[in-house]
């Protein structure tokens, strides 16, 4: 296995548990390799105490190749992430607190209340529930996976998705906190949107200064 990638794939993968997105055994990350190859958490890893050991390889296909524990019950969906995405090269799913209470209660995130989440992300859309480990899964998320990097898997969790597991880790952590903020906001009467003419501006900043970014 791609030394590089196994020692990322295990840095991340314990701050997901250190930063709280995942508990107990939940959760699964992923790289794929310049070959093509799949690296991935194994089934029932805790995060926290992840090792070498806890990583399997597999083709695109899923076709286990190398590793002595059984590939996560969601590889699915990080294959047909790599399958449509060819510029994702890292897939993070985990179950923050608060991104899983929104998808617990069928509440959408709306991408207007903060600049730099309207900008970074736009819309965040929620995939309908779909049982874990099946092809609903993918069937639920395909609508939104060639336009968004981070999809709320109703009543289960996040998927995000970038070209590093450093990407994939930082938009689980951007949103997991922004979903902190309005559920606080809520709290004190509600998060006031950013007004239609502001983010016009911000749309103008979209196609100039973040273009190049």
């Amino acid at each position: 296995m791609n030394l590089g990638l196994k020692n990322e794939l295990i840095q991340y993968s314990k701050l997901c548990g250190a930063s709280g997105f995942v508990k107990a055994y939940d959760g699964n990350l992923s790289v794929r390799t310049k070959k093509n190859y799949i690296l991935s958490t194994a089934s029932k890893t805790n995060k926290l105490k992840i090792k070498p050991a806890d990583l399997v390889k597999s083709d695109i296909k899923g076709k286990k190749l190398a590793g002595k524990r059984h590939l996560s019950t969601e590889i699915k969906l990080h294959l047909y992430i790599y399958s449509k995405r060819k510029d994702v090269n890292a897939v993070v799913h985990t179950h923050p607190l608060y991104i899983s209470s929104f998808a617990a209660a069928g509440k959408k995130l709306p991408g207007n209340i903060l600049p730099e989440v309207y900008l970074g992300f736009g819309n965040i859309p929620m995939a309908p529930y779909a049982t874990p480990s099946t092809d609903e899964v993918t069937a639920s998320i395909a609508p939104f996976v060639m336009e968004y990097n981070a999809i709320i898997l109703g009543n289960h969790g996040l998927v995000a998705f970038g070209k590093t597991i450093e990407d994939a880790y930082y938009i689980t952590e951007k949103l997991e906190q922004y979903a902190q903020i309005c559920f606080n906001a809520k709290v004190l009467g509600g998060a006031k949107a950013i007004p239609a003419a502001q983010l016009k501006k911000l749309d103008a900043l979209k196609n100039t200064v973040y273009k190049s970014k």
